[in-house]
C-alpha cells in the first residue's frame, strides 16, 4: 500500500474544516465580545431604522476575524505556490474598512472621509490580484483598472447601503460565496478565492442566529464594508478566470435594487448621498411584508442567481450566457416589483 503519512493537503480535504473552523469562530467570538458589543456599540432607532430598540452591533467584527483566521490557517496549511501572498495583501485592505467602520458606526464621519478611506481599501484589495490578471481583456488595462476601481467602491457603499432589515445579509452572503466556492469545484479558480469564499461562508452562518429575526446582534459597518470589499475581490476573481457571466449573476440582486433605488432618486432630484429608505427591500416592509417574507424571497433568487451562475460556467456557449443573463434579470425584476407591490392590511 502507498505510504500516505506525509501527503499534503489539498482544498477539497480541508474545505470542511474551512468552513466549519469559520462558524464555530465566529459563533465563539460572539459569545465572548457580547458584553462589548453591548457596552461600546448600540445602534440607535432613527426615522430610517427597521428595528425599534437599541441593538448592539459590531457582529462584523467577529465575521470579518473568523473569515480571515480560517483563511490565513488554511493557506499556510496548503503546499506553497507562490499564489496564497494575495491573502495577505487583501488583509490590510480588510482592516482599514474595519477601523472605517468602527469609527463610523460610533461617531458619523463626512462622505469624504469615508469615501477616500474606502478608495484606498479598493486600491490595495486590487494590487491583491495576480500580475496581469483581466477580468474584462476587451479593455485596455489601464481602462479595465479604472473600471475595478470605481466597480468595487461602488459596490462596497451598495452592500453597506443593502444591510437594512434583519438576515438580508445573510441571505445575500451565504448563496454568493456558495456560488464562488461551486464554481471553484467545477472550473480553474485560485485557491486562496476558493479558501475565502469557504470561509466567509461559514462566519456568516456562525452570525446567523444572532441576527435572525428580530435581532439581538447587528453587522454594523465593521461588517458591511470588509464584507462588500472580500464579496468584490471575489467576484473580480472569477470574472479574470474566464467567468463574467457568473460574477455579473451573483449580485445581481443587490446590484439592481442599488442602481435603479439611485437612479430614481436621482430623478426625483433628491440628495443621492443623504440616508434614506426606498431601497426596494424597504419599500416591501412598507407595502406589508413582514421581513422574514422579505429575506426569504431574496435568498430564493439568490439561490435562482447562483444556479444559473453555476450553468454558465458549465455550458460555455455565447448562447448560454444570454440565456443565463436574461433568466436573472427576469428573476430580479419580479422580485423587485413584488417588492413594490402594495398588500393588504393583513399581510
Amino acid at each position: 500500500m502507498p505510504d500516505t503519512a506525509g501527503a499534503m493537503p489539498t482544498i477539497a480535504s480541508l474545505a470542511p474544516l474551512i468552513w466549519l473552523g469559520a462558524l464555530i469562530a465566529c459563533f465563539a467570538l460572539i459569545l465572548l465580545l457580547r458584553p462589548v458589543f453591548r457596552n461600546v456599540a448600540l445602534a440607535v432607532p432613527t426615522h430610517r431604522s427597521s428595528h425599534t430598540r437599541p441593538t448592539p452591533q459590531w457582529g462584523g467584527l467577529a465575521i470579518v476575524a473568523a473569515t480571515m483566521l480560517a483563511s490565513i490557517v488554511a493557506v499556510a496549511a496548503l503546499p506553497p505556490t507562490g499564489e496564497g501572498e494575495r491573502i495577505y495583501l487583501l488583509l490590510p485592505a480588510v482592516l482599514l474598512l474595519v477601523g472605517l467602520g468602527a469609527v463610523d458606526d460610533l461617531h458619523s464621519l463626512g462622505a469624504g472621509v469615508k469615501l477616500a478611506v474606502q478608495a484606498a481599501a479598493v486600491a490595495l484589495m486590487l494590487a491583491a490580484l495576480p500580475e496581469g490578471w483581466r477580468a474584462l481583456p476587451a479593455l485596455p488595462l489601464w481602462l479595465e483598472r479604472a473600471v475595478l476601481f470605481v466597480g468595487a467602491v461602488w459596490f462596497v457603499n451598495l452592500v453597506n447601503f443593502m444591510d437594512g432589515i434583519d438576515w438580508i445579509m445573510v441571505a445575500e452572503v451565504v448563496p454568493v460565496t456558495a456560488g464562488v466556492a461551486l464554481i471553484g469545484a467545477l472550473a480553474p479558480l485560485p485557491r486562496e478565492a476558493i479558501v475565502v469564499s469557504l470561509a466567509l461562508n461559514g462566519a456568516m452562518l456562525g452570525f446567523a442566529p444572532f441576527n435572525r429575526p428580530v435581532a439581538r446582534l447587528f453587522m454594523g459597518d465593521t461588517g458591511s464594508l470588509p464584507i462588500g470589499l472580500a464579496l468584490a475581490w471575489l467576484l473580480i476573481v472569477v470574472a479574470g478566470s474566464g467567468h463574467l457571466v457568473a460574477a455579473l449573476l451573483l449580485p445581481l440582486y443587490f446590484v439592481a435594487d442599488t442602481g435603479v433605488t439611485l437612479l430614481r432618486r436621482a430623478r426625483a432630484g433628491e440628495h443621492l448621498w443623504m440616508a434614506h429608505r426606498s431601497h426596494f427591500y424597504q419599500r416591501a416592509r412598507d407595502n406589508g411584508l413582514s421581513n422574514m417574507a422579505i429575506v426569504g424571497r431574496v435568498l430564493a433568487v439568490n439561490c435562482a442567481l447562483v444556479g444559473l451562475a453555476t450553468l454558465s460556467v458549465v455550458a460555455q456557449t455565447r448562447l448560454s450566457h444570454v440565456l443565463a443573463l436574461l433568466a436573472g434579470g427576469c428573476v430580479v425584476a419580479w422580485l423587485m416589483l413584488d417588492f413594490s407591490r402594495p398588500r393588504g392590511a393583513s399581510a
